[in-house]
């Protein structure tokens, strides 16, 4: 266990800032969230563990080389054990806290190897993809885009929008999830949860 407190010094973390082609917008610092507050409460969670780290750079600098002028923007990162409780106290009991990792088990937000992304124009601005960044729906599910698709739920431009954040992504080994186009896993699940600390 690695108190969040110590990250900013600790060797096997890095911050988020210090990657080049990537931007930060952590929406959990924020009112801009799902909850309506800043729910990181002057925590500096702007870091990943190395390894992810390194990824993010890779699928940024992929990106930048395939599509000019695109860039990635974090929206979520290092996310402590305690903030991962209270979110999912917002939710427990109702058919949403399906979207949220139950604290006992551990995101793997909460251990730095997974990043919730999406993708920048190059004016700086979001790219449409669909649905919003939590927006806790079917809309939001990768699995139901074909679907979405063909009932124009969702057009193809915001699916080749998702389809060049999951490009930079895997390529630079990052897995995607069922239920958010937005969410990254960097290595394997069941290895960082019983072989890295998690950050309290």
């Amino acid at each position: 266990m690695i108190a969040c407190e110590d990250i900013a010094g600790h060797p096997d973390f890095r911050a988020l800032l210090s990657l080049e082609g990537v931007d930060v917008d952590l929406r959990y610092a924020s009112p801009d969230n799902f909850v309506g507050r800043d729910v990181y409460g002057g925590l500096d969670c702007a870091y990943l563990r190395r390894e992810a780290a390194a990824a993010l750079a890779s699928a940024a600098q992929w990106l930048a080389r395939q599509r000019p002028g695109y860039r990635l923007r974090v929206l979520d990162a290092l996310r402590p054990q305690r903030v991962q409780e209270a979110l999912y106290a917002e939710l427990a009991g109702t058919p949403l806290a399906l979207y949220l990792a139950h604290p006992e088990r551990g995101s793997i937000h909460s251990f730095g190897m997974a990043v919730d992304v999406t993708l920048l124009d190059p004016q700086g601005r979001e790219v449409d993809m669909g649905s919003g960044f939590d927006e806790m729906a079917p809309i939001s599910h990768p699995e139901y885009e074909a679907e979405h698709l063909a009932r124009g739920l969702l057009s193809a431009a915001q699916l080749s929008e998702r389809g060049w954040l999951r490009a930079a992504m895997r390529q630079a080994g990052f897995q995607g999830i069922a239920t958010e186009w937005w969410h990254f896993d960097f290595g394997d699940r069941v290895l960082v949860r019983r072989e890295l600390p998690r950050v309290l």
